[in-house]
């Protein structure tokens, strides 16, 4: 098991955030913007779920790691701390996910 994390990458995208964007894909993502970089993710989302409907491990962990990084670029941009979205998803295990769905479409 690897010991690497999300708050790990997090770090290492605002370390790289202000690169020299010759050298640094973040660095690129970051001057395009925010939408550029949701652009990305949706791509990257859609990788992700080729992968997983043609049963492509490989491809599948590959895929995810895109993904999550580009995820994890959108919440810098958009000054969002990944431990606020660890927050929510703790606050939501608190009941079921159908409790949790149920909850949200009445408001």
């Amino acid at each position: 098991m690897s010991s690497f994390t999300l708050s790990d990458l997090e770090r290492i995208i605002a370390e790289r955030a202000s690169a020299d964007q010759r050298d640094s894909w973040t660095a690129r993502l970051f001057a395009a913007g925010a939408e550029k970089a949701a652009q990305k993710l949706g791509e990257e989302a859609v990788e992700t779920v080729i992968a997983a409907v043609g049963r492509d491990r490989q491809a599948l962990i590959s895929e995810s790691a895109d993904l999550i990084y580009h995820w994890l670029v959108v919440l810098a941009i958009a000054n969002v701390p990944l431990n606020d979205v660890l927050a929510e998803l703790e606050r939501r295990t608190a009941r079921s996910g159908v409790a949790e769905k149920a909850a949200r479409s009445r408001d």
